[in-house]
């Protein structure tokens, strides 16, 4: 089906978000809204709308369905807000009748923590007469003006990868610059310098607008496996806990699956390492990361250090240092340390990657290269790591900018490049309606060596 951006609104997919487990819990349902569903008496000053779940969601995407005059003007993009919570920042007008709908039948990507689409939700509601309150102002053309010099100031000096992209920043202030100047809410403001940063098409860029988070740039990944089809093809494979499952093939093999390593799953990581212990004396373990989009590198590292019996550096780092006559500060090694605390596994190891895997996750790949005897299958990595931090331009805007640049251990850079596997795998959209040749490979090399 072919969809017009006036069909569905707001729809958005982060594959790395997803877990990437098979469906295995009941559908999720919108229990509350705010408004009612069904109010025809609405305070046409609302700002926010929400819609609260009666499960934990998947919160690497959303889909906010509908079009035309009815649908809510939206100010900047949904968010959630906690595991259960989506919401919507609105511009309303008075005596209007709305419609939208959670889901719906050409876009689900609303959906639980075990990936299981949510109920579509039809929604209604209308305004009660009255006027609506202007939006507030983002501080004058004059502050507006001092943003964009903030902006401009900031690429100059803090953002490290401003060279690696080639682009000519002079003229795109000048092309941007106008609509930026002229923005008469945060909001707007900020989706105007994130249009002029989208051509960075850098993953670690994006702006806040008070509450509002506006991502400048959204990737496109081409998944190299399915989770369904996971299910049929690992014996035994179980959720453990968000975001970790597991599985044992017939000859002893284990198989782990993490699909992010954020700090939220920090306390679900506990069954990561039962399983290590549960597999200790496997013959061979497959570590699964191909849906893992990133999350906290420490995170990564008290897992990778499972496997090593001694410190080894896996990557390095330059800060931005406009001080600097290279315009970065001396190289930073980074190490990885044995987990003396956690069940270990010395057995032979692959690792599954994809191109969902950026940033920390990606981190993890080169930790994973250092453990002796351990190869990487499937395909290159997304090739994203910037250490993203805060930037004030003064007029209610925070820009975020990468303040780094990741190297491998030899010095070179990954950026726009990613983690090459040692043992490539395609893959087709047909074979993996039914099989899983990245998965059949590691096993194929674990029961040959």
């Amino acid at each position: 089906m072919r969809l017009s951006k006036r069909t569905i609104v707001l729809a958005w997919m982060t594959l790395a978000a997803w877990p990437a487990a098979c469906v295995l819990a009941a559908p999720p349902k919108v229990i509350e809204t705010v408004p009612k569903n069904g109010d025809m008496n609405v305070d046409p000053s609302l700002q926010e709308m929400r819609f609260v779940f009666d499960q934990d969601m998947a919160r690497g995407g959303y889909s906010i369905c509908g079009g035309g005059p009815q649908f809510p003007k939206t100010v900047g993009q949904p968010r959630w807000v906690d595991k259960r919570t989506l919401s919507a920042r609105i511009k309303l007008e008075p005596d209007h009748d709305y419609r939208l709908s959670i889901n719906c039948p050409a876009a689900t990507n609303c959906r639980s923590a075990a990936g299981e689409p949510a109920t579509p939700y039809p929604m209604t509601f209308k305004t009660a007469p009255g006027g609506a309150p202007a939006e507030p102002k983002a501080g004058g053309a004059g502050t507006n003006a001092q943003a964009i010099i903030a902006l401009r100031k900031a690429i100059d000096e803090q953002y490290s990868y401003r060279d690696l992209r080639k682009l000519d920043w002079a003229a795109l202030f000048t092309r941007y610059a106008p609509a930026m100047e002229s923005a008469t809410s945060p909001a707007a403001f900020a989706q105007a310098a994130a249009d002029l940063l989208g051509n960075a098409k850098d993953m670690h860029i994006w702006l806040e607008a008070g509450a509002t988070q506006i991502p400048s740039y959204k990737r496109d990944v081409t998944r190299n496996y399915n989770r369904a089809v996971l299910e049929k093809v690992v014996p035994g494979f179980r959720k453990l806990s968000d975001g970790v499952y597991s599985g044992r093939f017939e000859d002893g093999i284990g198989y782990i699956l993490i699909d992010s390593w954020s700090s939220d799953h920090a306390e679900a990581m506990e069954q990561a390492y039962a399983a290590i212990w549960e597999f200790s004396g496997a013959p061979g373990l497959i570590v699964d990361v191909r849906p893992n989009g990133g999350g906290a590198e420490p995170l990564a590292r008290q897992f990778a250090g499972c496997f090593v019996d001694k410190p080894v550096q896996y990557s390095k780092h330059v800060y931005r240092s406009a001080k600097a006559a290279s315009g970065f500060d001396e190289p930073h090694d980074r190490v990885l340390e044995p987990n003396r605390y956690r069940p270990k596994y010395r057995g032979k190891i692959v690792v599954l990657m994809g191109q969902a895997n950026m940033s920390s996750c990606e981190s993890f790949l080169l930790m994973m290269k250092q453990v002796p005897g351990c190869k990487l299958i499937g395909s290159t990595s997304y090739g994203s790591s910037g250490n993203p931090k805060p930037v004030d331009l003064g007029n209610g805007i925070t820009v975020y900018l990468p303040s780094w640049k990741d190297l491998r251990p030899d010095g070179t850079c990954l950026e726009g490049q990613g983690i090459t596997p040692d043992i490539p795998i395609t893959v087709t959209t047909a074979a993996l309606e039914s099989t899983d040749p990245v998965l059949q490979a590691a096993l194929t090399l674990l029961r040959k060596r």
